[in-house]
């Protein structure tokens, strides 16, 4: 018996302890070893990245872009007011101020019609955020980052395997974020990576993950010794958390199929809510894929979703909301520029992620997706 239905379960591919074993067999237990190798492979084979490289977590995947971006005391970084703290932070801690982005109408992904109106001549970032996997209008990113001259960046915590009009996310900015929190699609407990796309920073990137030192040319044989040259901090995870990442990503066409297919269940479930009125399901725009992250509703107003997620926990399912939007933050209210970002607060109020994850079972998908009908009878 299940005493409750999680909202997320932490998916095995089944060689995950054999990879961590096999990385103490190769006598590399640090970071940077063969499984960070093959890792590092992995996504630029696959994908198209020009380098990469795995971090601990992706804020620090964040910290790391921060750095390389060489961001100074009050330059201004726009993104989207709709997403986690970490993509905040680390730009935070380099000085830099954060002018947050509205939401769509339609969608949490951030409006790109309303950014150019926030550019200033101290903006020096532009950061796109793919929630749930779906793609931002990556034309209109592109062409304001070019026009103005910005760097840009994007968080693709949610995106692995989404594309743009048949381009992987994450290769289209300068640098790019992922996240292999327990949650993502693939996972290693924690960990990140950061994708660098523009060739003018890998050098310095190099430098950066490995404590501010010039190890990687050492390791090419460009010099006789490694040693000090610049700021770092030790990045890297360790080859055992490599092992366990790389073994979900050897099994990742069965994992993206798998979630796609929860997706597709509870939409054909559940869009019935959307055509009477009573709720609304993701919006996919023509240009995006569906990569299986999450799935969400979208209800009245906060006090029904609320009442929904108490309803759903007295029948044994677990299901949450986010994010609260960081330009209301406790931290960041008062220097917010005073905006009112309607659809920002509007998802925040509404939304309702439902349980996923690749062990759920279809026949589950439909109970769950009856209660919820249950609700609004």
């Amino acid at each position: 018996m299940i005493d409750k239905i999680p909202f997320n379960k932490p998916y095995f591919a089944g060689k995950e302890v054999q990879n961590i074993v096999n990385a103490a067999y190769y006598g590399h237990l640090s970071g940077n070893g063969a499984f960070t190798k093959m890792c590092h492979y992995f996504f630029e084979d696959r994908w198209g990245y020009e380098k990469t490289y795995l971090t601990t977590s992706c804020t620090d995947a964040f910290e790391m872009a921060a750095l390389l971006m060489d961001l100074k005391e009050g330059d201004e970084v726009i993104m989207p007011s709709f997403t986690f703290v970490s993509t905040t932070s680390p730009f935070i801690l380099r000085g830099a101020k954060i002018v947050f982005a509205d939401s769509l109408p339609n969608h949490p992904n951030m409006d790109m019609d309303k950014v150019e109106a926030l550019i200033t001549d101290k903006t020096k970032v532009l950061l796109v955020m793919h929630y749930g996997g779906v793609a931002v209008d990556m034309d209109k990113a592109v062409a304001l980052a070019k026009k103005h001259n910005l760097i840009l960046m994007e968080d693709v915590a949610h995106a692995i395997d989404a594309y743009y009009k048949g381009k992987p996310l994450g290769t289209f900015g300068d640098f790019a974020a992922f996240s292999f929190h327990e949650t993502k699609n693939v996972s290693s407990g924690e960990g990140g990576l950061l994708a660098v796309n523009n060739k003018n920073y890998i050098d310095k990137a190099d430098i950066i993950w490995d404590k501010g030192t010039n190890r990687a040319a050492f390791e090419r044989g460009e010099v006789d010794q490694y040693e000090w040259v610049g700021t770092g901090a030790s990045y890297m995870p360790s080859d055992m958390i490599a092992g366990m990442l790389y073994a979900q990503l050897e099994n990742i066409e069965e994992i993206q199929k798998k979630r796609i297919k929860i997706w597709e269940r509870y939409y054909e479930n559940l869009k019935v809510l959307e055509e009477k009125g009573l709720a609304k399901v993701p919006h996919l725009p023509d240009y995006a894929t569906n990569n299986g992250h999450l799935f969400y509703l979208l209800l009245k107003d906060k006090k029904q979703r609320d009442s929904l997620i108490k309803f759903m926990d007295k029948n044994h399912i677990m299901t949450v909301f986010h994010y609260l939007p960081l330009h209301n933050s406790p931290y960041y209210k008062d220097k917010h520029d005073g905006r009112p970002l309607p659809n920002a607060q509007r998802f925040a109020d509404t939304i309702i992620r439902l349980p996923f994850f690749y062990e759920l079972p279809l026949m589950v998908v439909d109970m769950i997706s009856d209660k919820i009908k249950d609700f609004f009878k």
